[in-house]
């Protein structure tokens, strides 16, 4: 804005003479998206049409907006698709137990709407990749190692006094 508005003067007439100032100087050619039809104004009315605008401006999936329930869903069954990609059985195990552990939270305190939705099976989710990946051999697969049992404090002292 290159001026402000004079005391007194009818505030319509100064915002049209504004504009027409503008105009004669060129400052409106050769706008981006000039001659071209407003967005929400083309196809048949879509009270959301500036929410897909902006989410196709950003390059964003509308998946994002769903709700946490709806998301799971969704993971759940394209988790065949995703895991196919990945090289090792532990990679594949990991990548199931990361969304069992983020099902189980939502299980815990559900929001949104009531969807039905189970934990994964990782074993059936690693014998299904394994025969679209063909038979690997166990070998190039990185053995799961154990950790060792604890036992607590009086499990220890009641085999001592076995001993005696």
């Amino acid at each position: 804005m290159t001026e402000r508005k004079p005391p007194g003067v009818d505030f319509e007439s100064w915002v049209d003479r504004q504009i027409r100032t503008a105009q004669e100087r060129g400052d409106f050619d050769d706008l981006p998206g000039t001659g071209k039809p407003l967005p929400g104004l083309r196809g048949p009315r879509d009270e959301h049409w500036w929410l897909k605008d902006y989410l196709r401006r950003e390059g964003v999936s509308a998946g994002a907006l769903l709700p946490e329930s709806l998301l799971l869903r969704k993971e759940l069954e394209r988790l065949p698709e995703a895991v196919r990609e990945l090289r090792t059985e532990h990679e594949v195990r990991e990548h199931v137990r990361v969304l069992n552990r983020r099902i189980a939270e939502w299980m815990r305190m559900p929001t949104g709407p009531r969807v039905p939705v189970g934990l994964a099976d990782a074993d059936e989710v690693t014998e299904r990749w394994r025969a679209e990946r063909g038979a690997v051999t166990p070998a190039t697969e990185p053995e799961a190692v154990e950790p060792p049992v604890r036992r607590g404090w009086f499990s220890r002292s009641r085999r001592r006094r076995r001993r005696t």
